[in-house]
């Protein structure tokens, strides 16, 4: 264990990490304050579910198209700025997506809400690793349980604005100047300086000085199998928060009967359990192996939609959703660290892969559910939660076990 690794945060350094909470916060709760408007607008707009599923889908796929443009972005202007920029104009589309007047406009919002929140979500994340690299250990997890906070907190705010009858505008106005002004002030407080490529080599520590033939023919091979497993269990679980993103407030209070009000609750549990999932994720790694843990919340997911599934009930349901978050609260982190220290790669290189190829689950989901909703019923389509369950369990050998 090196020096760097014991000593003592600088003060700089703790306020960054604070700094990149904010900044996690922020890009969770902004999407959350939508998502229970969802029924509503898709009411509003008239269409059915393959039309809605669609429409949805833009976010994602403007995400998808924007990605790979985020490290230059990050390179030229700085992981911090990137992530507020992105945040100020996540939330315009946000804001312009609730007051769409036709499904082609609500879906243009969405696609520029995505590619701004895909700015986001890469910048914030290097800077979050950049801090890492500061403290000497493994803080990554934390920042995405302060997003699953943000993303109860502002899925909290919705279902308040919904129960008062206060409209989507001023609603998400508000929403969008708040955590505008917290991203702001946060950027103060964000690490100095341009990105570099000499800290991710001061991360890997002792473990990277160990020769390894990564050029061989047979060990490139590998690498590309294992990216490949990582980027379907990495998107296993954005199948199932897309689930509770774009299905759950529909499912509960179209297929249920749910209030309005408590049909929000199902987003909210999913987000809530992920949350507590990631809390002690760290814990749980440290002790048991990140192939056992995701193994377990793949089998708690699969088991706990699937009967809410089979007996559908709202507390079931409301349960269901939230086995399946706390099931996969550790899948997308662990997915973006193992690729990280993938042998043979660039700096950096597997992580970006990761993080643009995970949201294709965001991107086919919705259409795939739609379709199936509409020659089926929803409840069939929700059945992507339980088979993402099985896919991890069927990957997860690439995951590293309990350390000796």
């Amino acid at each position: 264990m090196t020096v760097d690794v014991l000593r003592r945060p600088a003060l700089a350094d703790r306020r960054a990490r604070l700094a990149v909470a904010v900044l996690f916060f922020t890009n969770g709760a902004l999407f959350a304050n939508l998502l229970p408007r969802y029924p509503q607008i898709k009411a509003d707009l008239g269409i059915g579910n393959a039309a809605y599923g669609l429409a949805v889908a833009a976010f994602p796929a403007g995400a998808i198209t924007a990605g790979l443009a985020a490290g230059v972005l990050v390179r030229r202007f700085g992981s911090a700025r990137v992530a507020v920029g992105g945040t100020l104009l996540t939330g315009v589309g946000i804001l312009a997506a609730g007051l769409a007047d036709s499904v082609v406009v609500f879906a243009g919002a969405l696609f520029l809400a995505g590619a701004m929140d895909a700015f986001t979500d890469v910048a914030q994340n290097a800077h979050g690793l950049r801090v890492q690299r500061r403290y000497g250990r493994s803080i990554i997890n934390s920042f995405h349980a302060i997003w699953s906070i943000g993303a109860v907190t502002g899925g909290s705010m919705a279902a308040a604005a919904i129960a008062l009858g206060v409209a989507r505008g001023p609603h998400l106005l508000f929403s969008a100047v708040v955590f505008a002004v917290a991203a702001c002030v946060a950027l103060r407080y964000c690490l100095p300086g341009p990105e570099t490529e000499a800290e991710p080599a001061a991360e890997t520590g002792a473990e990277d000085s160990a020769p390894s033939p990564i050029r061989a023919p047979a060990a490139g091979l590998r690498t590309g199998w294992v990216l490949a497993a990582l980027v379907l269990i990495a998107t296993a679980g954005t199948l199932v928060e897309d689930a509770g993103m774009s299905w759950a407030t529909l499912h509960l209070s179209d297929s249920l009967h749910a209030t309005a009000a408590l049909a929000a609750s199902g987003y909210v549990a999913l987000v809530g359990a992920q949350f507590v999932g990631r809390i002690v994720g760290d814990r749980l790694v440290d002790r048991f192996g990140q192939r056992a843990v995701a193994r377990s919340g793949a089998l708690i997911a699969a088991v706990g939609m699937g009967l809410a599934l089979a007996v559908p009930t709202v507390p079931g349901t409301v349960l269901g959703f939230a086995a399946a978050g706390f099931g996969v609260a550790t899948l997308v982190p662990a997915a973006m660290h193992e690729a990280d220290e993938l042998p043979g790669l660039k700096p950096g290189s597997g992580l970006t892969l990761v993080s643009w190829l995970m949201r294709l689950g965001f991107l086919l989901s919705p259409p795939v559910v739609g379709l199936v909703a509409d020659a089926t019923s929803l409840r069939v389509g929700l059945l992507v939660v339980p088979l993402a369950g099985l896919l991890v369990l069927l990957c997860a050998g690439v995951l590293r076990p309990r350390r000796s």
